[in-house]
């Protein structure tokens, strides 16, 4: 068995977040970590609200809000739908924590003392109507390397390369639209150069990355220059070096505090537990596996900048160094980058009203139907188009009258008959047959989440439903009743695969297999789910907030078959599934058409 750290993206609490989002991030992440759990791994996920830079301060401005009221407000709306999504977090947390602060400004001065934090004087831009800097994601242009009209700041999705705004031809602000003024101004840069090779020894060892992801993250080692690690805004982390830390304009860089906080979630979550140095298990032992969940175009930050750091941190680039009071830290195992997920032809725009929130989407329909959706037709190694159609299609069709289908009629028929899960008598081949193909099931579905194949785990899973519901056909039980032998029988094994379907599907379906153990006379918990708890702030006692967090040990080693009891009663069931009326389609279209 395996320590294993998921560290999920942290979303941006500049507002609610939509579908899109959890897409990239969130199902994703949760799959594997609710798998590895049931596999008998030792998970620790972790994540919360990334809460620093510029958009917090124009989001704050509109909203006539301080920057921290803004992020106190959304980091809740943030905790409450992914704990509504079921995600199973084991410390979703925030970056405006002081034990975050720490643990961000340790990374620096550590970083800075090994030689790879160089100043330099450089051209930043500020916006000319209110003298704000602008952030380099927040300025567009045509990239100067391939002509591209639509780069960032920071990057060309186009061509790769890393760009500073400077560069960009014709910029304009994304805020306003206005040009950016250029002006001098002293910062500290992250040399990556000095990283290239560590980096490059430890990229070509990752073959099992999505190939992709390994291709770019190699690609972007073909451009690499020193990058800007501090930013002159007055909302943020303080720069820990005396001249600058009480320089009230001088924050470090978002980017660079926010992948930090993988280590101070892990690290709060230690202390939370009553084991300060518990985190170390997963950050010092080179045994442990990390794996990072996000959209693409966060690969640049999870496969350059981020083991940049680590590796400053550990002194392991081309000025060597010592590794400070954390120790010598893991890089990541693997960075699991998902593509984009569109709506309905068009890309996600909560400014244009293409958006679905996760709120509204959880208000209206079950957690477990959109888990379903993206988990089987995501955005895992393509763009993919979520349309309303097809949402219903595949939660009538293959959730209703698929998965659903088989639960309810297999408890209906034990109620009916039995009133409690019968004891089987003489099994024929075809009993065999589905036993045998729900056990090999265990070790395919498995494997493929293991390697974050998820769209293949689930339809090899929804292929054995299909199997179950065949053999339901063709005993035809309730034909039986005058064979009461061959009907105990029939129905055993056909609970006995509802019961091990119910396992495979428990990390795509969390809430509806609670529902489907319950339907089958189970008791306990056998799905745990996320809880959200009010915490004070374990460095400043005037703080409080909410946590995402919860026990999921009981799951732990159960990711194999288990037999069903007889005599264990079973009542009439309800339907685990709502069907969805076609009108939906319309009335969701029409809502996304309305201004």
């Amino acid at each position: 068995m395996s320590r294993i750290l998921s560290a999920v993206a942290w979303p941006y609490a500049n507002g609610p977040r939509h579908i899109g989002h959890v897409a990239g991030f969130g199902i994703p992440s949760d799959v594997f970590s609710r798998y590895m759990r049931m596999a008998g791994h030792d998970v620790l996920m972790v994540s919360g609200t990334d809460e620093h830079g510029t958009p917090i301060l124009v989001q704050a401005d509109k909203e006539g809000v301080s920057p921290q009221e803004l992020a106190d407000r959304y980091n809740r709306v943030i905790a409450e739908d992914l704990t509504a999504l079921g995600l199973s977090y084991d410390l979703f947390t925030r970056t405006t924590t002081r034990n975050h602060y720490a643990v961000v400004q340790e990374m620096f001065r550590t970083v800075h003392k090994n030689g790879y934090m160089i100043e330099r004087t450089t051209k930043g831009a500020v916006s000319p109507s209110t003298g704000r800097t602008l952030p380099d994601r927040y300025i567009e242009g045509t990239c100067p390397i391939c002509g591209y009209d639509g780069a960032r700041g920071d990057q060309c999705d186009n061509c790769g390369n890393q760009l500073d705004a400077i560069e960009l031809i014709n910029p304009k602000s994304k805020i306003n639209g206005e040009t950016p003024k250029f002006v001098e101004s002293e910062h500290f840069f992250l040399d990556l150069p000095a990283f290239v090779d560590a980096l490059g020894d430890w990229l070509r060892t990752r073959t099992g990355w999505r190939p992709n992801v390994l291709k770019f993250s190699l690609n972007l080692l073909d451009d690499v220059r020193p990058r800007a690690m501090t930013r002159d805004i007055d909302w943020g982390i303080p720069v820990p070096l005396d001249g600058w830390e009480q320089n009230p304009t001088k924050r470090l860089y978002v980017w660079f505090d926010a992948v930090i906080g993988y280590l101070s979630a892990s690290i709060e979550w230690a202390r939370r537990s009553g084991d300060p140095d518990a985190w170390r298990q997963w950050w010092n032992d080179p045994e442990a596996l990390s794996y990072y969940f996000m959209g693409k175009d966060n690969i640049t930050f999870h496969s350059q900048i981020w083991p940049a750091e680590l590796l400053g941190y550990d002194g392991k680039g081309s000025r060597g160094g010592e590794p400070g009071a954390y120790g010598s830290l893991n890089l990541p195992t693997e960075v699991v980058s998902s593509e984009f997920l569109n709506v309905e032809g068009k890309q996600f725009s909560t400014s244009r009203g293409v958006v679905i929130l996760v709120r509204d989407m959880l208000a209206r329909y079950q957690p477990d139907a959109l888990r379903y959706y993206i988990s089987v037709a995501g955005p895992e190694m393509q763009d993919v188009d979520f349309t309303w159609a097809e949402f219903k299609r595949r939660t009538n069709d293959e959730l209703v009258a698929g998965w659903g289908n088989l639960v309810n009629r297999t408890a209906s028929m034990v109620h009916k008959n039995f009133g409690e899960i019968p004891a089987p008598g003489h099994r024929l081949p075809v009993d065999e047959a589905l036993s045998a193909e729900i056990t090999t099931a265990f070790g395919r579905v498995g494997e493929l989440v293991g390697v974050h194949r998820q769209r293949q785990a689930l339809q090899e899973a929804m292929r054995v439903v299909t199997e179950a519901n065949r053999y339901v056909s063709e005993t035809e039980p309730w034909k039986l009743k005058t064979d009461p032998e061959r009907l105990a029988t029939v129905l055993h094994t056909t609970t006995q695969a509802v019961s091990d379907l119910n396992t495979l599907l428990a990390p795509f379906l969390p809430h509806s297999a609670q529902q489907v153990h319950e339907a089958l006379g189970g008791t306990g918990t056998f799905s745990p789910q996320p809880r959200i708890e009010e915490v004070t702030d374990l460095d400043d006692d005037s703080r409080h907030y909410p946590v995402i967090t919860g026990d999921y040990t009981s799951v732990r080693g159960t990711w194999q078959p288990k037999a069903v009891v007889p005599g264990t009663k079973v009542d009439k069931p309800t339907p685990i599934f709502t069907k969805l009326d076609d009108s939906i389609v319309e009335e969701e279209l029409e809502r996304l058409r309305q201004p």
